[in-house]
C-alpha cells in the first residue's frame, strides 16, 4: 500500500514512524507500562508529524481569535495559528497526503501522550481523491494554563483506514456459552490470573520472580497453543522515503557518466 506525502510548505515538518516508547512510561517503577502490549502497539500504530519549532501558548478563556497568545522560540517558523478561535490551536500539517483508492487517513493527536490543559481533536480525511490539505487542531481545556510544544515534539499521529471497513462490520452481542472453546480458554486464563495475582503478594513466590504473565505478549493461549502467525509484539513501520532526493542523486550520477 502506498502512502505519499507532498511537501506544501517551505518548512517541512519531520515525518516519522511513531515510536513505541514514551517518557512517562520510562519513568514508571521498573517501566512496567511496557508489559502492556496493546499499549505499546498503539503507540507505534502509524506515523507522526513533529513541530519544526518550539513555542508556548496560553488561552484566556475567550471565544475570539485573540484569546490565544503564542510565544515562539527564536527563529521559529511554521507556527500554529488561531484560525477558529474558541480556544482551538491549529497546526498546519505541511503536506498534502495521497492514499490508494478507498483508503482514508485517520488523523489524531499523538497516541498515549497526555498533555495538560489541551486536548487533540481527531478527523478522518479522504486522502485518496482530495486535493485539499488538512490541519491538526488542539482544543484548550483550561484557561490561564501555559502549554508548551518543543521542537521535534509530535503534534499529529495518522494511519490509513479502509473507508468502508467499519460499515461492513456486523456488531452482535451473544452468550459466550455459544462458543465453548473460547469460554474454556477464558476460564482457564481467569483462574490463572487470579492465582498469579494472589501469589504476587507472597514474598519469594515464583510469581514475584516472574513479575507478570507474558502469554499474550509472547502470543500464546492459556493452553499453550500459539496465536496466529501475524501476532505482533512490535511494529516496524517504514519511514517516508524522499524520492526527490533519490531523483536528484540519479540526475547527478547520470551527469557524471564519462567524466574522469
Amino acid at each position: 500500500m502506498k502512502l505519499i506525502a507532498y511537501p506544501m510548505t517551505e518548512v517541512k515538518p519531520e515525518l516519522r514512524p511513531a515510536p513505541s516508547g514514551r517518557a512517562w512510561m520510562d519513568a514508571l517503577p521498573e517501566a512496567y507500562a511496557y508489559r502492556c502490549l496493546p499499549l505499546i502497539i498503539a503507540n507505534a500504530h502509524g506515523w507522526e508529524i513533529c513541530c519544526p519549532a518550539g513555542f508556548e501558548a496560553t488561552w484566556n478563556g475567550g471565544a475570539g481569535k485573540d484569546a490565544i497568545v503564542i510565544n515562539a522560540d527564536p527563529d521559529a517558523r511554521l507556527l500554529p495559528t488561531t484560525h477558529f478561535g474558541s480556544g482551538i490551536l491549529t497546526f498546519h500539517a505541511g503536506y498534502l497526503f495521497r492514499t490508494e483508492p478507498g483508503i482514508s487517513l485517520l488523523v489524531q493527536g499523538p497516541v498515549n501522550r497526555p498533555k495538560d490543559a489541551i486536548s487533540a481533536l481527531s478527523g478522518v480525511v479522504e486522502t485518496d481523491w482530495s486535493p485539499y490539505t488538512f490541519t491538526m487542531n488542539w482544543q484548550f481545556t483550561r484557561p490561564g494554563q501555559l502549554v508548551r510544544f518543543d521542537a521535534g515534539e509530535p503534534f499529529c499521529h495518522f494511519f490509513p483506514v479502509g473507508r468502508t471497513d467499519l460499515e461492513a462490520v456486523e456488531p452482535e452481542i451473544r452468550d459466550i456459552a455459544e462458543d465453548p472453546d473460547t469460554l474454556a480458554l477464558h476460564k482457564s486464563w481467569s483462574a490463572s490470573r487470579n492465582s498469579f495475582n494472589s501469589d504476587l503478594l507472597k514474598p519469594g513466590s515464583p510469581a514475584r520472580d516472574k513479575k507478570w504473565q507474558k502469554d499474550y505478549y509472547r502470543g500464546f493461549k492459556p493452553d499453550g497453543t500459539e496465536a496466529p502467525a501475524d501476532h505482533r509484539a512490535k511494529l516496524r513501520l517504514a519511514p517516508f522515503r524522499d524520492l526527490r532526493q533519490d531523483a536528484q542523486a540519479s540526475t547527478k550520477d547520470d551527469g557524471n557518466i564519462g567524466e574522469e
